[in-house]
């Protein structure tokens, strides 16, 4: 849950009277995995640090009472950033709410790991409430083995039809997302051979996934009412599509990345995405209308997206070709550099980025992890140092 949810800011990118730039802001959701600080194994113990975060947030210290939450397995503690314009300050609250969990998860016998899926066996023990006991009796052994974290960017709109053009035109270039976030390479003590196996977990759900253009904000909304009134699922809180616009916000949501290993990457993410809806807009503004290859072929680029990451081939957005993913990214750049030049993003978003295609994603060094040592807690151990930052996250603003 984004904080606080009654204060969030409309904010467009759009030239002010003096001819600068309004920014739009971003917000930030990460889900973060408790695990055995011995064992790794994952831990249902999120009442517990929760519990320590209320009753430190009503001695007024730390996270106020709306930064944290549980979700749907017990084994998970989710936060939520205010909405921000600037970056630097973004990424500085994502690491203090990283490490904020850290400090009371330790206290109630666990650590944090921003891994979005276990890499040990787990057993996920569903959270008591009534939405989620409605969910394990809808959905069976897909709730019940549901046990994944991803990070959700939320971006202003200034309208439900801005957020519908928006929606409309980024579909093709999420799976880039996907890549660069990949952090999920193992499930149940087994290499998947994905780089996001949990995007294909996430897949199980009969409403997530990519979406054919709506065209309008009255078709948007008349396909989520149809969908709830299927009874399918329970409200417009279970609308879990790849972007959608937030129930709660005047935002549109991006829910394709993982949880990202390092909180660096995290802040890529939400800076790209906000590239992405303001390229989007503009394009809406202008009068360019959205690339229509059809859900069936994004489909196949979010799932060779997940399988590939940054290793391998990804398909191009533009042509729906497989194209290296240092080509694709590059793209990506392209598409969206006129918005990463006016909110001042670019140089860092470049280096940031370059940094990352060098030394690869989440998966890749959990992989290279495993390999240097041969244990899986040993790979957890070390994700759970990387998650609080082993030195200062800095977004660098060149001078």
């Amino acid at each position: 849950m984004l904080v606080p949810p009654a204060v969030f800011p409309c904010r467009p990118a759009a030239p002010g009277q003096d001819g600068s730039v309004i920014l739009r802001t971003v917000g930030v959701e990460e889900e973060l995995l408790l695990v055995d600080p011995h064992t790794g194994h994952p831990c249902a113990l999120s009442s517990e640090v929760l519990a320590r975060l209320a009753k430190c947030a009503a001695a007024g210290g730390g996270a106020s009472r709306e930064t944290f939450a549980g979700e749907l397995q017990g084994q998970q503690l989710e936060f939520g950033t205010r909405p921000q314009t600037d970056m630097d300050e973004l990424g500085a609250e994502i690491l203090r709410w990283r490490r904020e969990a850290a400090r009371h998860a330790l206290e109630a016998g666990a650590a944090v790991a921003a891994l979005a899926t276990s890499p040990l066996p787990a057993q996920p023990a569903i959270n008591v409430s009534h939405r989620y006991q409605w969910m394990e009796k809808q959905f069976g052994l897909t709730t019940q083995e549901q046990l994944t974290c991803g990070c959700h960017v939320h971006v202003s709109a200034a309208s439900d039809d801005e957020g519908v053009a928006v929606v409309d035109r980024i579909q093709p270039w999420l799976p880039v997302l996907t890549a660069l976030s990949g952090n999920s390479p193992y499930w149940q003590g087994n290499d998947t051979l994905y780089s996001s196996y949990r995007s294909r977990v996430w897949g199980r759900w009969p409403m997530s996934g990519p979406t054919g253009v709506f065209g309008s904000a009255e078709r948007y909304h008349a396909q989520v009412d149809s969908m709830v009134t299927s009874g399918v699922v329970r409200d417009r809180g279970m609308i879990y599509f790849d972007a959608r616009l937030s129930h709660r916000y005047p935002t549109v949501e991006i829910r394709v990345a993982d949880v990202c290993l390092e909180a660096t990457t995290t802040l890529l993410v939400a800076c790209l995405g906000r590239a992405l809806v303001e390229t989007a807009a503009r394009d809406w503004r202008a009068g360019r209308p959205p690339l229509t290859h059809g859900v069936q072929l994004l489909r196949l680029a979010a799932w060779r997206a997940a399988r590939s990451g940054l290793e391998g081939d990804l398909l191009h957005p533009l042509t729906m070709r497989p194209a290296p993913a240092p080509t694709v990214v590059r793209a990506l750049f392209d598409h969206v550099r006129e918005a990463l030049e006016d909110s001042g993003d670019l140089v860092w978003a470049r280096k940031t980025t370059a940094e990352l295609l060098a030394h690869g994603n989440g998966a890749l060094v959990q992989r290279a992890l495993f390999a240097r040592t041969g244990s899986l807690s040993s790979v957890v151990a070390a994700c759970v140092r990387r998650t609080v930052g082993e030195r200062e996250l800095r977004y660098m603003t060149p001078e």
